[in-house]
């Protein structure tokens, strides 16, 4: 495997961006993209072989995708609670689409993302309290959508239909520390992407380097609805709430950005 300097890495992205369109090496692959990258730089996957690597990634997106990027999983504070299966999808749950088919008939689900512009259509939202140092999970019964009506019903008969209590939440200095043992400073990579005859190409068009992780930054994020909170829970599985992102966002949630 290769080693490279910081510098030296900037020099062949800076080949590899001279270069024309090149085939997916893992085709069929949603992260051909990125596996790619890492066989054009003779480089193991997620594993940098530069000084202090373990401070740094490589990270690579698609143009113009709309897509949602994972940031990281978190459950919200208090754990021991466990919200997630307890409260949210016990009592605010709905009957997951594939109930008495690929599920058992009394399968619930608790499948949404949401962020802190707005409210769902069933009344959830993201609450940033910088008084109080938390993130927050809030619900408002009055502005669901009139087409869940049975479900908001069904919510009254099960909890009643004030705030969320206790509200789930995350403290900013958990997600701070979460968010920087996840988003290292990194190399993030830009490309487009094309089909020719059932076969995926690259085009690495954009190189920066992201140094500094803004918790400040990262809260804004959530207030302007490009960082939102994943919920994806059935009564069989809780597959864990994550952190996403639009993909176009990940630069904004830096205090050093450098592009070359």
């Amino acid at each position: 495997m290769k080693t490279y300097t910081k510098d030296s890495l900037i020099a062949s992205l800076k080949e590899i961006r001279e270069q024309d369109w090149i085939e997916s090496g893992r085709q069929g692959n949603c992260g051909g993209i990125g596996n790619t990258l890492e066989d054009l730089l003779g480089i193991e996957e997620n594993n940098l072989p530069i000084p202090n690597a373990a401070e740094w990634e490589l990270k690579t997106q698609r143009k113009n995708t709309s897509s949602l990027v994972t940031l990281f999983h978190t459950e919200p504070s208090p754990r021991a609670c466990k919200f997630v299966p307890t409260l949210l999808l016990l009592k605010y749950g709905w009957l997951h689409d594939q109930a008495g088919n690929k599920y058992p008939q009394n399968e619930m689900s608790f499948r949404q993302t949401i962020h802190g512009k707005s409210r769902s259509d069933r009344g959830f939202k993201v609450i940033v309290n910088r008084e109080d140092r938390k993130v927050l999970i809030s619900f408002d019964a009055n502005v669901v959508d009139p087409r869940h009506a049975n479900w908001l019903e069904s919510v009254k008969e099960r909890v009643g239909l004030d705030e969320l209590s206790p509200q789930p939440y995350w403290g900013f200095d958990d997600l701070f520390h979460k968010a920087g043992t996840k988003l290292h400073n990194c190399f993030f990579v830009i490309a487009d992407c094309k089909k020719e005859k059932g076969k995926e190409f690259f085009l690495y068009e954009k190189f920066f380097i992201l140094r500094g992780f803004s918790l400040e930054k990262f809260l804004t994020g959530i207030e302007e609805g490009c960082v939102m909170v994943d919920f994806d829970a059935r009564t069989g599985h809780n597959h864990g709430t994550k952190f996403r992102l639009k993909s176009n966002y990940l630069v904004n949630l830096y205090d050093n950005i450098i592009e070359f």
